[in-house]
């Protein structure tokens, strides 16, 4: 198969990647990403400071925003679920291209996200998740603004929300079903983190449930026999903690949350779990939830009946709090060549990966899509103590902007 990238709009122009390094502009660009280190981390720092915890990216999205008309992208907008909008326009509106990052953050609201630096390293909760991502959609555009860079298609640039935990994707799930730019988009490619060896082209699939057991509660010794939702939950995890997950294909499962409970004599009114449900397969995820809701009505069967003499019963609720669809792009799609041919020609050995990213929901409808890291490197994602190291960050800018150029072309 030919070299050169083929367009995602059959019809459109399409430039190679060794075309694209023999272009002045982007040579140009490369110039301005090499000698821009301090003017990318100090951007970066900014973002970072900036808190977005769960459902709560408000204030990081008006920088972004503001950001975003200073660098002069057109129709910078904030869409109706908080995700912000920014157009580097082309000669044409197709194809076109999104660039994406998550605004959103796991901590919570009073976690304290100031940037301390250690030796070369940038230290903060949310430092590289996804705030490298962030950091490197301003600094592309900076890049094609120097250069200056002119486009056959037009590139989206979209700060997300609600990628993280709960926020079940919500914003790249508005972005194709209720946005504006549903049926428009010709390819997606989400930046999350650091690094540059993976490519991710394969959507993992997930469900998350939480759990809920009620009953009458009461005190230890004197209500003993009363059904209890703490045993009841304790009977469920037992039973899931004993399902053997395949290896391949990989899944996985995990309780990640268990509460309730008032105190160490008290028979406890409600107990719940946050469970995570992965795999590889769609089926072998289907297989894993229909054994946890099972799970689930044994131990309330088992509980109601041993305490049957009580005259009480468990009320259960069992809610999906997150439903991430599987697929995947094939390798030999066009924006999956892209990469690989981007990667290498730049001195990287790519490895094509699965994971759960923003580029699943585009994926699962069958647009071309995929998640890269944006360079440098990073550590204890999700964690008080996570880090980045700005090193080796301009191959990741480099990279990203030859891949976003092969598909929409310049001029």
């Amino acid at each position: 198969m030919s070299a050169s990238i083929i367009s995602i709009a059959d019809h459109h122009p399409h430039d190679s990647i060794a075309e694209l390094l023999r272009n002045q502009q982007v040579q140009r660009a490369f110039d301005f990403i090499d000698s821009s280190a301090s003017r990318f981390t100090s951007e970066h720092i900014r973002i970072c400071e900036i808190p977005a915890p769960p459902f709560k990216e408000q204030e990081r999205g008006r920088y972004l925003a503001s950001r975003f008309a200073e660098l002069g992208l057109s129709d910078v907008h904030t869409d109706s679920e908080g995700n912000v909008i920014g157009f580097y326009r082309g000669q044409s509106d197709a194809p076109l291209l999104v660039l994406s990052a998550h605004m959103d953050t796991v901590f919570p609201d009073d976690t304290d996200v100031t940037v301390r630096r250690v030796g070369s390293c940038l230290c903060a909760p949310g430092i590289a998740d996804d705030t490298a991502g962030l950091a490197a959609l301003t600094g592309l555009v900076q890049a094609m603004n120097a250069a200056p860079i002119t486009l056959r298609g037009t590139i989206a640039l979209i700060a997300t929300v609600g990628e993280e935990g709960e926020g079940n994707l919500r914003g790249v799930r508005h972005l194709f079903s209720e946005g504006r730019l549903v049926g428009r988009v010709s390819a997606f490619i989400s930046f999350d983190g650091s690094g540059v060896n993976y490519i991710t082209n394969q959507a993992l699939g997930s469900r998350r449930y939480r759990v809920t057991l009620e009953g009458p509660g009461g005190h230890s010794w004197g209500d003993f026999g009363v059904v209890n939702p703490v045993h009841a939950l304790g009977r469920a995890i037992a039973r899931m903690a004993a399902y053997r997950a395949p290896v391949d294909p990989r899944t996985t499962y995990n309780i990640g949350r268990i509460e309730g409970g008032e105190s160490v004599n008290v028979i406890p009114q409600m107990a719940s779990m946050d469970v995570d449900l992965r795999s590889a397969s769609e089926t072998e995820l289907a297989k894993l939830e229909e054994f946890l809701l099972a799970a689930i009505n044994r131990a309330l069967e088992d509980e109601n009946a041993l305490r049957a003499s009580s005259g009480q019963k468990l009320k259960s609720e069992v809610k999906l709090i997150g439903n991430r669809p599987s697929g995947e792009t094939p390798r030999a799609a066009a924006i999956v060549r892209a990469a690989i041919e981007a990667s290498r020609t730049l001195g990287i050995n790519p490895v094509l990966n699965r994971a759960s990213t923003d580029s699943n929901i585009p994926i699962s409808l069958g647009i071309p899509a995929v998640t890269i890291g944006v360079g440098g490197v990073s550590g204890d994602s999700h964690r008080l103590t996570e880090w980045y190291d700005p090193a080796g960050r301009e191959l990741g800018y480099k990279r990203a902007l030859l891949l976003a150029l092969a598909i929409v072309g310049v001029v």
